[in-house]
């Protein structure tokens, strides 16, 4: 966590971290929002992490099926059990909600469009489900999502498959749906690397958050 870059947009700081330890990167979060205050600001932390599957608060360990020797993370995110893996984008969002009067429901909406009007620019259309938070295409899971409220601020973020080994989700059911499809980026024609992708994410995410949409706190 020592190397970073950083780039300032707003009161919103964009930290690219490279390849971290998901648990570390989880403790570096708790710490982060336990010690900010009033006047700190809003942090989107643009990362990937080695394999490791972890599961939510509400995630159950019989929607494990195969570990394959594939570390396991019992998360404070919320939503069931997810694989991170190298060519994935991991996208951690560190915002005060209270400070931009948004809600949990809201900062998900704001996600999932980002993500949306991302593959958008590059030709593929994308949508969400009301009975699943993340964004799909077709039927097929592209990017999945998970927060914790704490303080009046969220951490953890979204996840975007884009170029990596999508074996392992065979051994789960990805947000707690059996047989749920999975897909990434690369497979819908969009070559673009990760680290490139996962700037632009970060940057169409930005703009929705500065639009401030009249969405209630909750």
């Amino acid at each position: 966590m020592s190397e970073l870059t950083a780039a300032t947009t707003a009161s919103i700081r964009l930290l690219t971290l490279g390849r971290t330890d998901y648990r570390a990167t989880w403790a570096a979060m708790q710490r982060f929002t336990d010690a900010r205050s009033e006047a700190t600001d809003d942090e989107i932390w643009l990362t990937e992490h080695p394999p490791v599957y972890t599961l939510g608060l509400a995630g159950r360990i019989e929607h494990l099926h195969t570990p394959a020797g594939i570390d396991i993370v019992h998360s404070d995110r919320g939503g069931q059990i997810t694989y991170h893996g190298p060519g994935q984008v991991v996208m951690y969002t560190l915002i005060d909600l209270r400070r931009r009067r948004l809600g949990a429901r809201a900062l998900v909406r704001l996600l999932e469009m980002a993500v949306i009007d991302c593959l958008a620019e590059y030709g593929v259309p994308a949508h969400g489900r009301v009975d699943a938070p993340g964004v799909y295409v077709g039927a097929a899971k592209i990017a999945a999502l998970g927060l914790k409220l704490r303080r009046g601020a969220s951490y953890h973020g979204l996840a975007l498959n884009v170029s990596m080994d999508l074996s392992p989700f065979a051994g789960i059911d990805p947000c707690g749906f059996p047989g749920l499809a999975v897909t990434q980026t690369k497979a819908l024609g969009i070559d673009q690397p990760a680290d490139l992708l996962a700037r632009h994410l970060a940057e169409v995410f930005i703009v929705l958050l500065q639009t401030n949409y009249p969405i209630p706190v909750e």
